[in-house]
């Protein structure tokens, strides 16, 4: 059980990486508010056309007597919108850092040379174009892994006390796990480490995964955080993926090469 706390050191260090690289930290702000306003936007619509929608979907349920078509059509409004937030959660993460790839690849080189004996950063030789198609194919594939675990642990939830205790529990570390491979993917996609072999690699050290992955999930829920945290999330998820590999870190990860202040990135 100690890699859970491993895990969460990482995610405090890239905070607080973050907060010393202050330019760093305000350009990688740039993807999570354009992520942000597109997402608010489609929970808007889907709360205010939610039950037009859910109406059109059940004609059958026109001839019920009432309360009986107003309950089972609020019920399933409330299950459409519960899962549109719940795939929102599963999908910010993927899709700000498609958007913000350039800066998130920037950030994350930047702590890979911070940290790193030599001073230098694995390149993985390909062109931003390349990057952007392999990253964009590889989200795909973990959102259908982890919509197949939202559909099971739906379905589970209708189960007496174990759906509406052990299961939400479930949840929360199944979130953890995929967006801890979604932001660990910045780094390891460098290294041209493929998504089986990153899958691979965090099943091999899931309390570490689960200790960084969760409570950042848990934080994500709480509305704008994600935003403030991506940066930070990019950045500890990059010294997350070093240990995964085994790479040895120099000194602070707060620090530059060599144990010296950043000035380039420091805040005035």
């Amino acid at each position: 059980m100690r890699d859970l706390g491993v895990g969460f050191g990482y995610l405090l260090k890239g905070q607080r990486w973050v907060t010393r690289h202050g330019r760093r930290y305000g350009f990688g702000l740039l993807p999570g508010l354009i992520t942000l306003v597109l997402y608010a936007a489609a929970l808007v619509a889907l709360a205010l056309w939610g039950e037009d929608a859910v109406g059109w979907a059940t004609p059958f349920a026109d001839d019920w007597s009432s309360p009986w078509r107003g309950l089972f059509r609020g019920f399933l409004t409330a299950v459409l919108f519960a899962l549109g937030l719940l795939l929102a959660v599963l999908t910010f993460t993927a899709v700000t850092l498609l958007v913000g790839q350039p800066f998130y690849e920037s950030l994350s080189e930047r702590v890979d040379a911070d940290v790193s004996p030599d001073g230098t950063a694995p390149e993985s030789g390909r062109p931003l174009w390349r990057e952007l198609w392999i990253s964009a194919r590889d989200s795909l594939r973990v959102l259908v892994r982890a919509g197949l675990w939202g559909v099971l642990l739906f379905a589970l939830g209708f189960l007496p006390f174990v759906g509406q205790t052990v299961v939400p529990v479930i949840g929360f570390f199944v979130t953890g796990f995929f967006l801890t491979e979604e932001l660990a993917a910045v780094a390891l996609q460098r290294r041209n480490v493929d998504l089986r072999a990153r899958l691979a690699l965090l099943r091999s050290r899931k309390t570490l995964v689960w200790g960084f992955g969760t409570p950042l999930g848990l934080a994500f829920l709480v509305p704008f955080v994600a935003v403030f945290l991506m940066p930070g999330a990019v950045a500890g998820a990059t010294l997350l993926a070093r240990d995964l590999l085994g790479e040895e870190n120099a000194g602070d990860d707060s620090a530059a090469p060599g144990g010296r202040p950043d000035t380039e990135d420091a805040t005035p």
